[in-house]
């Protein structure tokens, strides 16, 4: 089943629920879905490593508006923020443990040679091909930033 057809079926379920919070995830997605592919000029299906970049995208957006509301102690739209981020990322491949992105990135640090942190952009970009949907950049990063320092 495509994830425009999942989403759809979710959204029936969601109205059926009164369940706001999960519709506008939802409506959020379908959205993304739609403009990504009027941007491509298809009105086929996407491939489902471009669906997977707008459900992170997504959840990223959601999670630093969450940031910035609790910055600003407005806890209940960080609330509300996290609870969207949490319905769209039921959408996401199981995501990658820290110890296993680790193990990843070692071995990609060892084929490649690199050394130092001047090797950062080539660990990454093998690191982001080979993890992709199934960790976010961030974490990624963060551990080819220790392993290379």
């Amino acid at each position: 089943m495509s994830l425009q057809t999942e989403v759809m079926t979710a959204m029936k379920t969601a109205m059926k629920a009164k369940d706001q919070n999960a519709l506008a995830s939802l409506r959020a997605i379908k959205s993304a879905i739609l403009t990504a592919q009027t941007e491509s000029g298809a009105s086929e299906e996407l491939a489902e490593e471009e669906e997977i970049k707008i459900l992170q995208k997504l959840v990223k957006q959601r999670k630093d508006s969450a940031a910035i509301y609790k910055e600003q102690d407005r806890t209940e739209m960080a609330e509300e923020e996290l609870a969207q981020a949490a319905v769209i990322e039921q959408f996401l491949p199981e995501q990658m443990s820290p110890e296993e992105i680790e193990k990843i990135v070692l071995s990609i640090i060892e084929t490649t040679g690199a050394t130092g942190m001047q090797d950062m952009g080539k660990v990454m970009g093998l690191a982001s091909q080979e993890l992709a949907g199934k960790a976010d950049g961030k974490t990624i990063s963060t551990i080819v930033r220790q392993k290379l320092a």
